[in-house]
């Protein structure tokens, strides 16, 4: 687990400068000149902090409460987050994630509406994935940018070396590795292996991705023989199960035509396209281009490349403070 370190290390300089400051103007500060200050304290720590330290660490605690599909349904419609709305505005708002399916799911005859449902529960995470990378990405290439580089920025690099799983320090491959998912991709490959969030792997383990393991915790596939190794791995919260995702698609061997097409695009200044990069998922099931062929299926048919270009509402409160202070606003 990533934790916090203690106490922000600033040069004596700065600390001294600033403290200086504040006192001499104590007396006539007004909120401008606050959030001034504030804003290059922030901007300062975010480019300065060790490695261990992850701005965006979001689990929630493991035993918070499964709600019912009707109370999740009501604070969508409160949080402005029900798909019309989602549509309209372009906008997501983060703040009302959820930890858990709701078990009424699978019992909902309509399936347009089992379908809304899953969607507005699963877009938020994924959205909350891609702002993370893009951030890192954009930190990586400020770093890239310049001649010499500081302590703390090695320290970054080194870890993200690390998450990424590079190989002797390549940036190239990092810059490759570290990349968002088209939104519509995640979505349809959630509802694939998930059934729409009706699976026993999803209601019981939030495993929205059908991702194996051989050795962590997880759920034996119902009818395996004895012979059978490998499990369905569980996850305590539906983000985890969102970032392990992002995680095996960035990094594993089996995805590389995945991330090394998604490069070209980036390259050629072109927009992520899923309707392309799902062929190159063929390895993901046994199915091979089956399997893509119906990833594409369930992209178009339910309309999905409409929210790869959604955002973060404003009035997120979980990231508005970072994107506005720290000078992250144009990523959007």
């Amino acid at each position: 687990m990533l934790t916090r370190p203690t106490n922000l290390i600033f040069p004596l300089d700065y600390k001294v400068g600033l403290v200086k400051l504040i006192k001499k103007n104590s007396s006539g500060y007004n909120n401008f000149f606050k959030t001034f200050i504030l804003s290059l304290v922030l901007i300062f720590a975010f480019f300065s902090l060790p490695s261990t330290f992850d701005f965006f660490q979001t689990d929630k605690v493991p035993n918070a409460p499964r709600l019912s599909a009707n109370t999740i349904e009501q604070l969508f419609n409160d949080t402005k987050n029900d798909l019309e709305e989602v549509r309209k505005t372009k906008l997501v708002n983060i703040d009302s994630s959820i930890d858990h399916l709701p078990k009424q799911i699978k019992n909902i005859e309509n399936v347009k509406e089992r379908k809304k449902l899953f969607i507005e529960i699963v877009l938020p995470l994924i959205i909350e994935e891609n702002i993370k990378i893009r951030l890192d990405r954009k930190k990586l290439f400020s770093i890239l940018s310049k001649n010499n580089n500081s302590t703390m920025e090695k320290k970054w690099l080194d870890y993200k070396f690390k998450q990424y799983d590079v190989k002797d320090n390549n940036l190239s491959d990092l810059k490759i590795r570290m990349d968002e998912i088209p939104v519509s991709l995640a979505i349809a490959q959630a509802a694939k292996e998930s059934g729409w969030g009706t699976s026993r792997f999803a209601l019981d383990g939030n495993a929205l991705f059908g991702q194996w393991t051989y050795n962590g915790e997880g759920i034996k596939p119902a009818g395996a023989d004895s012979n059978t190794k490998h499990k369905v791995m569980k996850f305590k919260v539906l983000q985890a199960s969102v970032r392990a995702y992002f995680g095996n698609l960035n990094t594993h061997s089996s995805y590389r035509k995945f991330r090394k097409f998604r490069a070209i695009a980036r390259d050629n200044n072109k927009k992520l396209n899923s309707l392309i990069l799902a062929d190159y998922l063929d390895a993901y099931a046994a199915t091979g281009a089956k399997y893509t062929k119906i990833l594409k299926q369930i992209i178009k048919q339910n309309y999905l490349t409409e929210f790869d270009d959604v955002n973060i509402s404003t009035s997120s409160s979980k990231l508005k403070v970072w994107f506005n202070l720290m000078g992250f606003v144009d990523i959007f």
